[in-house]
């Protein structure tokens, strides 16, 4: 795999990209398309167009644009400016969007017409940016349009260093607060060669992602094809319906996904666009290890597992041609990870316990959390992640800590009870969390989602999963439910579905004669709609 010799920062990676791979294609985003060569002017016209509105190197730059050039521009602007981009989910508002402006204190925003109006609404006192407009929706101190490439003057870049923070990602707030990670330079470049050596990406390979610029995965995107001159194409919003066509007029051979997405993709109905591709591979972090098969043997799509978060890198992870359907791999060059009990002490393989990892590779990791010190640049970083190691080294993620349900003394997985739900032939996907019990310890809930032309039949459902779990993670409340409340990124909110808990059309096991005798031998099927 020919890969570029660049320096560990963002402007080193483009510029060495663009010297290598000069007149290949590099990017598609809506209506644009790019060479590496024009890359590397947009960056630096950018840069020039940032510095002309007064943008400083230091400088944070919020956004909250969709997957739309503008976002790729202010990033990589930014970047060869010594600025530092702050992508924002843009479904944020109210006191989700106020607490991350709060948070980042940009100096600039640059938002699409209506998250701008929300911006200014949550007290945003900067200078506010409109994508496509020359007039801020406020009286701010804005000198002029949207810092726009075309017909800037182009800079040199700015002599930044590996650990300079390149951006602010805001995690997904699922368990808690988000919170800003500093990313710095060096990071990107090394996402662009961890993920690109482990998906054997070389340059003939297209890269499709539709997830949200504004998420490290997509985001990363841009490293990866940098690496190796391939070709990264953005899509919009993930579309179970529309994924393999808009795949297939992208002409990738490579796509992102989530694990969350493989259930959704595989519930629905076959069709004449599953195989109509090029794609061969695909990166899906948490992929529950029963719809592995299913899915290359429908889509013909390998699927490549690991482990990263925006505070690291992907320590962990399988490829093409080494894999093992429900883990996450093992130890990638560079990285080192242990599994550790609640006072951090090292547990046997084969134990649960939390994941630790660290990095060799200089500033491979995030510097921190906006406001925290910086860690040492080799230190143990905690994950927050309930994993297994095997005695040959390969690691299974068991659950997030925040997640795991306690009940009858015993740890429950809430990873394990989804991953059994999902087996059963009705069920699209499901999220299992804790609620409140009469003895003082939790409950399991599960709620889940049905696929097409199904009816609702818990009882039939806990026979299942009596059959798939032990006795005490069996679910006691089932719930259905149109849809999981999901982030941007696709993981489920459960403590939107904590909060709601048990509702009057919660089937309760407890409370439903007949069912503690579950345990059949016949493999049941939820009832189909109709006569």
């Amino acid at each position: 795999m020919n890969t570029v010799a660049a320096g560990p920062t963002v402007p080193e990676l483009v510029e060495a990209a663009a010297e290598r791979y000069g007149d290949r294609p590099f990017l598609r985003v809506g209506r644009t398309a790019r060479t590496y060569a024009e890359t590397r002017e947009a960056a630096a016209a950018m840069a020039g167009a940032l510095a002309a509105q007064g943008c400083r190197p230091g400088d944070r730059v919020a956004a909250l644009l969709g997957n739309r050039v503008e976002l790729v521009d202010l990033f990589l602007g930014c970047a060869w400016l010594g600025a530092v981009a702050v992508p924002l989910n843009t479904a944020l508002r109210g006191r989700s969007l106020e607490h991350a402006l709060r948070e980042a204190r940009p100096r600039f925003l640059y938002a699409e017409p209506e998250p701008a109006g929300r911006a200014v609404e949550a007290g945003y006192p900067g200078t506010v940016w409109v994508a496509g407009e020359t007039a801020t929706p406020h009286p701010g101190e804005a000198t002029g349009p949207p810092p726009h490439p075309g017909g800037a003057t182009p800079l040199p870049p700015s002599p930044v260093r590996p650990q300079d923070t390149a951006a602010v990602l805001f995690t997904s707030g699922t368990t808690g607060p988000a919170r800003g990670v500093r990313c710095p330079q060096a990071q990107f470049v090394w996402w662009g060669r961890t993920v690109s050596d482990a998906l054997r990406l070389t340059s003939d390979d297209v890269l499709f992602t539709c997830l949200p610029l504004f998420h490290t995965n997509a985001l990363n995107t841009l490293a990866q094809a940098m690496t190796v001159g391939a070709c990264v194409v953005v899509g919009e919003r993930f579309s179970a319906s529309r994924f393999w066509r808009q795949a297939a007029d992208a002409g990738a051979t490579t796509v992102h996904l989530l694990g969350a997405m493989v259930p959704m993709l595989l519930a629905g109905p076959p069709g004449p666009d599953d195989r109509a591709h090029r794609v061969w591979r695909g990166l899906s972090p948490a992929t529950p290890g029963p719809l592995w098969e299913p899915f290359r043997e429908r889509f013909g799509v390998t699927l490549v597992d690991g482990f990263g978060s925006t505070e690291t890198n992907l320590v962990i992870g399988s490829t093409p041609e080494r894999h093992r359907p429900g883990y996450m791999g093992t130890v990638r060059p560079g990285f080192d990870a242990r599994v550790v009990d609640g006072d951090l002490g090292p547990v046997p393989d084969g134990t649960p316990g939390e994941l630790l990892v660290r990095s060799h590779r200089p500033f491979a990791f995030a510097t921190g959390y906006l406001g925290d010190p910086e860690p040492a640049p080799d230190s143990w970083r905690r994950t927050g992640d309930r994993v297994v190691r095997e005695p040959d080294g390969w690691f299974r993620f068991v659950d997030r800590i925040k997640d795991v349900i306690r009940r009858r003394g015993e740890n429950i997985s809430s990873y394990e009870v989804e991953a059994a739900v999902r087996t059963h032939p009705a069920v699209v996907t499901a999220a299992a969390f804790p609620v409140a019990s009469e003895l003082a310890e939790d409950e399991v809930m599960i709620a889940v989602v049905l696929r097409p032309g199904c009816e609702p039949d818990p009882a039939d459902l806990a026979r299942h999963c009596a059959r798939e779990l032990p006795a005490f993670a069996v679910p006691r409340y089932i719930e259905t439910v149109a849809e999981l409340p999901l982030t941007e990124t696709g993981k489920v909110r459960k403590a939107v579905l904590r909060e709601r808990g048990v509702t009057p059309g919660t089937w309760d096991r407890d409370r439903a004669s007949g069912v503690r005798a579950a345990g059949s031998t016949g493999r049941e099927s939820w009832r189909a709609a109709g006569p």
